[in-house]
């Protein structure tokens, strides 16, 4: 056992920068575990000024200054930001009112189709069955009543956290990308001298990155915009709530469009039953999600490290568990920050260095 530990620190820890390396990812992670929901709208804006890091580079690559390049990008995020805010979420508030006003009628149709179940497949379910199912689904609507008044309770508060995001994020996001130089230069003085090995790993981890993270964002948005045209279309009620919700599905693969197309298939099913028109709304959104999982993810990830399905699901329930609702947000990007750092991270091989050693004990 304590061979094979001594071997496994040669073959990883061997060299003083891979161990400075190690050091500094365990001091990052501690202060992600413990202060992340405290530095929540840091974070937020790092990543949101790492995706217009991609932006600004091109601009300058067009030969424009820097400065003039962030406050470009800095004013179309601006005016992204407002469209979003005034444009987008009273839209998205109007249909989850109509929604939640809605919810008695669905239960009571949802009622009405449970009765009829005992009379057609009596073998599969009885009445007694039947009533304790009901008896459950009042039990849910009554405690999500309850955890909806208490949600109104603290509303104000929350309202007055968004505030303060809405005004501190814009602020970050601004300062990370005019002063990014600065702040790398005042971190550096903090950090050892001999960290060539992080600065190479750090700079193949970016890419990878850099292309998952846009390449999600651009995927998001393709996703998002082409289901609300479809189901808008087809005259899905809450098109762009549920159009919104298949967008950010994509943001967790696998588990995202499982969670999501049940609420679909509800609302399709409350608004048209088992007509042409319900099946035409599942076949369309069946469609999106295999035109999105084989033609736009291979074109938009063809650079970035494959992460297998339990993987994926691993980094969900981990991240998720540690930090809340922004773990689940930011699993993937975290995931493949682990496996990028697993392929970069330097490796000495026990037989080449037999043989380095065995032919300088033959020269000598």
């Amino acid at each position: 056992m304590i061979a094979t530990l001594h071997a496994f620190y040669d073959r990883y820890f061997s060299d003083p920068e891979a161990v400075i390396l190690a050091v500094l990812l365990l001091v990052s992670t501690l202060v992600v575990v413990y202060f992340g929901g405290m530095l929540a709208p840091v974070i937020a804006s790092l990543v949101i000024a790492f995706l217009l890091e991609g932006l600004v580079r091109l601009f300058e690559r067009m030969r424009l200054p820097r400065t003039l390049s962030v406050w470009l990008v800095f004013s179309l995020f601006m005016a992204v930001m407002l469209l979003v805010l005034f444009g987008l979420m009273p839209l998205l508030s109007q249909q989850l009112t109509q929604l939640v006003a809605d919810l008695p009628r669905m239960v009571a149709n949802g009622q009405n189709v449970l009765m009829q179940l005992p009379e057609r497949y009596p073998q599969l379910i009885s009445m007694e069955q039947l009533d304790q199912l009901n008896a459950s689904i009042r039990a849910e609507i009554a405690a999500l009543g309850q955890s909806l008044v208490s949600y109104s309770l603290a509303s104000i508060v929350g309202v007055l956290t968004i505030l303060v995001y809405l005004v501190l994020m814009p602020l970050l996001v601004f300062f990370f990308l005019k002063d990014k130089q600065l702040i790398l230069a005042w971190l550096s003085r903090y950090l050892p001298r001999q960290r060539g090995l992080t600065n190479r790993v750090w700079a193949d981890v970016e890419v990878q990155i850099a292309n998952y993270v846009r390449g999600k964002f651009i995927e998001v948005v393709i996703v998002w915009s082409v289901t609300y045209v479809t189901f808008a279309v087809m005259g899905l009620r809450y098109a762009m709530t549920l159009s919104l919700a298949v967008g950010l599905s994509v943001i967790i693969p696998y588990v995202g469009a499982v969670v999501v197309t049940l609420p679909i298939v509800l609302v399709a099913f409350f608004q048209w039953g088992f007509t042409p028109d319900f099946y035409y709304v599942v076949v369309a959104y069946l469609v999106i999600q295999a035109l999105d999982g084989n033609v736009l993810v291979p074109l938009l990830f063809s650079e970035v490290v494959n992460l297998h399905p339990i993987a994926i699901i691993v980094a969900v329930l981990f991240f998720g568990g540690i930090w809340g609702l922004w773990g689940v947000f930011f699993a993937i990007p975290l995931a493949t920050l682990v496996q990028a750092l697993l392929v970069s991270w330097p490796r000495i091989e026990r037989g080449a260095d037999d043989a380095v050693d065995d032919g300088t004990e033959a020269g000598n």
